[in-house]
């Protein structure tokens, strides 16, 4: 009720509209809930989706450059971590020697008549066509294109020099021929660790080569995290160690985004 000569609001339309207001916000806030869930839902798996694209994509970019015939996958006990200190829950481990380089080595008469001997010790060849790059640490391989030779010590031996065409390596008797005449440069192993028991992680690690792979913290040596909050994984060597199947799941906020990946291994250059 209003007095004669005042004006404004009286108190129970002051009530009406707080109520009234109250209603619409309600209404909106309906309306305007579901859409902003969705965008977070949206920006939550995107995210966890971008963490497994970028692990597979480094992942790939390793695998691309192995050693042919040097990919080899098990599984065992989770190597200790500062993620896992107690070093417990099964792990996936899959191990390459990535390869920085390769070339033909001569096997015949002709050019400088420096031919790489097998099964008898030499310490020099000639390179057919382009010289590949060497650094200081690198080892020359020549293999039989068996996993086993990949590993075995006695398919490798130290670089020494390099006057093109050709290069000088310590003293080796290679036991086998590559069957396409190619040898390659390698200078330390890799393996990639999933555990999804306990850290949740995907560690790289890199190490001096080893015949058995390796499993414990001990020997995988330097350590560098590739992703993180991981649930799920796993690894596959197939087609006579040509192809290298990756399963990775990563989690966030009770979001799962699992991505599946199959890598060819060069093996034929």
């Amino acid at each position: 009720m209003r007095l004669n000569g005042q004006s404004g609001f009286s108190l129970l339309e002051m009530i009406v509209v707080i109520v009234i207001t109250g209603i619409l916000g309600s209404m909106a806030a309906v309306f305007i809930k579901m859409p902003v869930q969705q965008y977070m839902d949206v920006a939550r798996r995107a995210d966890l989706a971008d963490i497994a694209n970028l692990a597979l994509s480094r992942l790939e970019s390793d695998i691309r450059s192995a050693l042919p015939h040097s990919a080899r996958a098990t599984s065992g006990t989770c190597p200790v971590t500062s993620a896992n200190p107690g070093g417990t829950g099964t792990c996936s481990f899959l191990e390459i020697l990535p390869s920085s380089g390769s070339g033909r080595y001569r096997n015949g008469t002709g050019g400088t008549g420096d031919i790489l001997t097998i099964g008898v010790a030499d310490t020099s060849f000639e390179v057919l066509g382009a010289m590949p790059a060497f650094a200081s640490g690198d080892q020359v391989i020549v293999t039989d294109n068996t996993v086993a030779a990949a590993y075995a010590g006695n398919y490798r031996t130290p670089w020494v020099s390099t006057a093109a065409p050709i290069v000088t390596i310590t003293s080796i008797a290679f036991p086998a021929a590559s069957p396409s005449a190619r040898f390659h440069i390698i200078n330390q192993a890799v393996s990639h660790v999933c555990d999804p028991s306990v850290g949740g992680t995907l560690i790289r690690y890199s190490y001096a080569i080893q015949a058995a792979q390796p499993t414990t913290a001990a020997v995988l040596g330097t350590a560098r995290l590739l992703a993180n909050n991981v649930s799920s994984c796993g690894f596959g060597v197939t087609q006579g160690n040509s192809l290298v199947a990756i399963s990775l799941g990563v989690s966030k906020s009770s979001e799962v985004a699992t991505l599946y990946k199959v890598v060819h291994v060069s093996n034929e250059p």
